[in-house]
């Protein structure tokens, strides 16, 4: 089985994110392919990206997080409207893609 999740830590506030769309994205002959979205809940997470029954083959994702909404409703002024994470699936593990987000930067890496 293949599944992907994620978390939205606002670092500038120290919080988790909440409220912020997220949608998972295949590539497929040079095309994304949108494969599921979630919206992150009040602990930041979001986990229902793909059927988790399914094994993912071998290739480029990508997580598409729309951030502006969550910015305005703050009213805060932000550079980053929408944050994308592309990243590669070698086999069926589970793979955890969180974002540290602030208005001006944000960074990723592979949790666990």
């Amino acid at each position: 089985m293949s599944r992907i999740t994620t978390h939205v830590l606002d670092t500038s506030r120290g919080i988790p994110a909440t409220g912020i769309p997220v949608i998972l994205f295949m590539e497929s002959d040079h095309h994304w392919i949108e494969l599921g979205r979630d919206v992150t809940k009040e602990d930041g997470r979001a986990g229902a990206l793909a059927d988790p029954d399914v094994v993912l083959p071998r290739g480029n994702y990508k997580l598409v997080f729309e951030t502006r909404p969550y910015f305005e409703q703050k009213g805060t002024v932000a550079f980053y409207p929408v944050v994308e994470i592309i990243f590669h699936i070698n086999s069926g593990e589970y793979y955890h893609i969180p974002l540290l987000l602030s208005p001006f930067g944000y960074s990723t890496y592979r949790g666990s």
